[in-house]
């Protein structure tokens, strides 16, 4: 007889920079919520996603990369990541197929090894090694944890998610629906339009700039329909456009001459490819309006941390 109890809970994605865990979340829910890029350290709150089907409700959590702090914002991420640990249901620890398992990995098991909470050991990017591999790359890991299962996916091309939906279900309690059925997330439509642009600004600039920037949204408003329009009601935002307004925030004066580029042409590839991202979030035109300030060593600043949505004090 098929179990039809509705089961509710807390999931959360943790492992170190990179190794794909806002690319799964996406993957998961079947929407883009969490920025990705090549760049470590991209996710930098708790951000909290919804997948709802009838057998019921996972919320998924994307902590930021546990890794050694150098900063008040790294030392806020990693609070962050290891905190989440004890407040959910179930664990997904993602890593990359590796038979090594450096400093970073010992440190996330150590943790870990302090919880009762069931532990997934999801084995990344399947995708780039042959089948046959990921049996050393289960064996170099399934005695660092007391794993709950041990799951091989490729987040960027969707192999194996299915199975591990399904595994994840089996340990998630029976609950209530937290949230209504289309909810796939419960961050505010400004951050992530922020996180947005901050994720095009990440995948253009060089390496050195991106952990040093913030995205601020000034204004964003609808702007007025004019008496000829007729809004289609099934439109969230009707026939308007949205104006918005956003400063990128960057540490120091030649960071800002790199992010605007030569006669502003960084600036401008930046906000076009955001516009096109944000249009289809919001289902409607943008005009979007980029600024570029410095704010120098805002990272170790509360102030100004808390200025850009990451409160230290959390």
């Amino acid at each position: 007889m098929k179990d039809t109890k509705f089961k509710s809970g807390f999931v959360t994605l943790i492992g170190r920079p990179n190794v794909g865990k806002s690319t799964l979340m996406n993957q998961l829910i079947g929407q883009k919520i969490a920025i990705t890029s090549d760049k470590p350290q991209t996710t930098r709150n708790r951000i909290q996603t919804v997948y709802t089907d009838e057998q019921g409700q996972v919320i998924f959590l994307d902590t930021p990369g546990i890794h050694k702090a150098k900063n008040k914002l790294g030392e806020y991420m990693v609070n962050v990541a290891e905190r989440t640990i004890n407040e959910v249901d179930l664990v997904l620890w993602l890593v990359e197929p590796s038979t090594f398992i450096g400093a970073g990995e010992q440190h996330i098991a150590e943790q870990l090894r302090k919880v009762k909470t069931p532990i997934f050991l999801v084995i990344n990017k399947m995708d780039l090694v042959k089948k046959e591999q990921l049996l050393t790359f289960i064996a170099a890991y399934k005695d660092i944890c007391n794993f709950s299962e041990i799951i091989p996916v490729s987040a960027l091309k969707g192999e194996n998610t299915k199975v591990l939906m399904e595994e994840i279900y089996k340990y998630m309690p029976e609950g209530p629906q937290y949230y209504d059925e289309d909810t796939v997330t419960d961050q505010p439509e400004r951050q992530i339009v922020a996180e947005l642009i901050r994720e095009k600004a990440l995948n253009l600039l060089e390496d050195e700039i991106p952990h040093g920037i913030a995205v601020s949204i000034d204004q964003m408003k609808e702007r007025p329909e004019s008496k000829s329009d007729k809004p289609n009601p099934k439109d969230y935002y009707g026939n308007g456009m949205i104006d918005i307004d956003a400063t990128i925030v960057c540490e120091r004066d030649s960071h800002k001459g790199i992010i605007i580029g030569k006669g502003g042409s960084k600036l401008k590839q930046i906000g076009s490819q955001a516009r096109r991202e944000i249009e289809n979030l919001l289902d409607c035109k943008v005009n979007l309006q980029l600024w570029v300030k410095v704010k120098k060593d805002w990272r170790d600043s509360d102030i100004l941390m808390k200025n850009f949505g990451y409160n230290p004090k959390e």
